[in-house]
């Protein structure tokens, strides 16, 4: 069937991707034109000084390959030293601009940048043309005037100079920065950095007004809230068009079209779902690990006369989260939830997935082990791993990468990080939880200061202004202040042992009353028990080398062979099934990461025993 609603006039007349069948490639999954233009490959490079001149190009510079950050073999350089300044150039030409869909004198080109660790300043042909603070979320410039007037000197089809200068300071704590060690080796349960760099970026020509961002919220299990932002001049008498329908049984589910006021910049339109209506038929439709089922939609903009001006493909899943009873509810019944710790981290590219493909195969994989969720730790994880959780089904939890110091910077840059990483990621039927905190870091002192508290506090109540949609996890593992499900983080390797921590009812108000693994209080700053789903969210992380060993290599425990490895995840997980009150759990972890070498995966993503043997171990059959 057709995927483009209307003819659109600008930039391009290219038809519409299919959205929920797309090819992993495009950056941005859920908002999709016929054209873009990748400018990822080969960059000149510089990290060697901080010189002003270089704003308009250094030629004689190293080769890097983006989106690699200069640490990791994949990008060329292979520097895992401290990196405070580096410097990227590349030329546009253009077939770029052709690529990126520009046609007339009235399109806009935008500049995307998918990720720069740390701060981001960025000019082209020597003209400054912006900056973005935070390594994790995107930001997108407005480059019309750089890249569409004519060179005075060398004609309209001259390539112009894009320069990026990324600052990423190793040694400050107020950074949002994750698992990335201050230290020049890494060491504990801290890896090697990702500076720069580390996602797409891209090109894509727009017209004068044009859709900016959508989002989509599940009202209920029948209704879905589009919010359509434009980007560009008002444009009086436009309109927004919605349409969506179910490509697999090509069945038509909803037009809608609704006004957008003369000075507006922000529509929102309700788009309910009719077939919805019959209670007996609804669960067809709805979005389960089980059946991942994706609702297309074009969403459309139109001008005074009807006529479209510009139009992209989405979609999005109908699917509820909540809880209640004690549970995890997914469309309004229990689900017990079996997740994996995943870092998200390559050997040879860090951060940075070493293939699109590599994205598709992680969420492969994950599924594949037995598990129905990844907690991305300490990650934003590329939106396109996000669209294959969509696409093939993977409950995901959301999380912040922490920053290690508490001050009125620290917190100002977090808040503002966390806020862009909701906004981006709000869409994605996938995520079912938030978490801005894990195990106190950037709160050390949140047991005893009320500062820290209320901080801990106002992150997970951001989260449920700008979201009311999900439960939100104020710090995950421990000392939590108010959360919507408690966990706890418990690395006992026994079996046994567990199972009593974790048995009844009796067991878990001894959890909640007095103190918890780690010598940590599981509730604090007067949060009481309130009936909260309780989670064990990490748990595991037993050592198991079945090749060379690494003289670093660790895990919470060790197994001395392949068969005592699984007979430990079998124990551990059997502990787990027979509690009555464990609501849902995470392996710790996916894949070994440097040193800790407690994956169920080698870092190389093979397996460590056979993949049905640990299926069993972690389903229980």
């Amino acid at each position: 069937m057709s995927t483009l609603d209307g003819t659109v006039a600008a930039p391009s007349t290219r038809p519409l991707p299919l959205a929920s069948r797309q090819d992993g490639e495009y950056p941005r999954p859920q908002m999709l034109r016929g054209a873009w233009a990748d400018l990822d490959g080969t960059w000149a490079f510089r990290n060697d000084g901080d010189d002003p001149a270089w704003r308009s190009g250094f030629p004689g510079a190293r080769d890097i390959t983006v989106p690699f950050p200069p640490e990791s073999v994949a990008s060329g350089i292979g520097e895992p030293g401290f990196h405070p300044v580096v410097w990227y150039a590349r030329t546009i030409t253009r077939a770029d601009l052709d690529a990126a869909g520009l046609v007339g004198t009235a399109s806009r080109v935008l500049l995307h940048f998918g990720a720069v660790d740390h701060r981001a300043r960025v000019w082209i042909d020597g003209q400054f043309v912006g900056e973005h603070e935070g390594g994790h979320t995107p930001f997108t410039l407005d480059v019309t005037e750089h890249l569409t007037t004519e060179h005075p000197t060398a004609g309209p089809d001259a390539p112009h100079t894009l320069v990026v200068r990324a600052e990423d300071d190793p040694h400050d704590l107020t950074q949002p920065r994750g698992k990335q060690d201050w230290h020049e080796d890494a060491h504990a349960i801290w890896y090697r950095r990702t500076t720069g760099i580390w996602q797409t970026v891209w090109l894509e020509a727009v017209p004068a007004t044009s859709i900016g961002y959508l989002r989509w919220t599940n009202v209920d299990h029948a209704t879905v809230r589009l919010t359509v932002r434009l980007h560009g001049a008002p444009l009086a008498g436009a309109r927004v068009r919605v349409r969506a329908w179910w490509d697999e049984r090509d069945e038509q589910l909803a037009v809608v079209e609704t006004a957008v006021g003369a000075t507006a910049t922000e529509v929102e339109v309700m788009v309910p779902i009719a077939r919805q209506a019959n209670g007996q038929a609804e669960d067809e439709l709805a979005w389960t690990p089980e059946t991942p089922r994706l609702v297309d939609a074009t969403v459309t903009l139109l001008d005074r006369d009807g006529t479209p001006v510009d139009a992209v493909a989405s979609y999005f899943g109908l699917r509820t989260t909540a809880v209640g009873a004690g549970a995890f509810l997914l469309n309004g019944r229990p689900y017990d939830v079996r997740s994996v710790l995943n870092q998200g981290y390559w050997p040879d590219s860090h951060l940075a997935a070493p293939s699109r493909a590599a994205l598709r195969r992680e969420v492969e994989l994950i599924k594949e082990l037995g598990f129905t969720a990844a907690r991305n730790h300490q990650k934003v994880e590329d939106p396109r791993f996000l669209y294959w959780a969509d696409r093939l089904g993977l409950l995901v939890w959301g999380e912040m990468p922490g920053a290690y110091a508490f001050s009125p910077r620290a917190v100002q840059r977090f808040v503002r990080e966390w806020m862009e990483a909701l906004e981006r990621d709000a869409s994605h039927p996938s995520i079912v939880t938030w978490v801005p905190a894990n195990e106190s870091w950037g709160v050390q002192h949140i047991a005893t200061d009320p500062a820290q508290q209320a901080y801990a506090r106002a992150l997970a109540d951001v989260a449920r202004a700008l979201d009311p949609t999900r439960p939100v996890v104020s710090n995950d593992g421990w000392e939590h202040p108010a959360s919507d499900i408690v966990t706890i983080h418990d690395y006992e390797g026994d079996g046994a042992v567990l199972a009593r921590t974790y048995a009844d009812d009796a067991a878990r108000a001894a959890l909640f009353h007095g103190m918890g693994p780690a010598g940590r209080r599981v509730l604090v700053g007067g949060a009481v028990d309130e009936g909260q789903p309780v989670m064990l969210t990490e748990f595991g992380g037993v050592d198991h080398q079945p090749g060379e060993r690494r003289e670093d290599g660790w895990g919470y425990t060790s197994a001395t062979d392949g068969d005592d490895w699984i007979a430990r995840i079998t124990a551990l997980y059997d502990a787990v099934r027979a509690s009555t009150f464990l609501a849902g759990s995470c392996w710790t972890q996916l894949t070994d990461t440097m040193q800790e070498t407690n994956g169920l995966l080698n870092a190389d993503r093979s397996p460590k025993m056979p993949i049905d043997q640990i299926r069993r171990a972690v389903t229980g059959r």
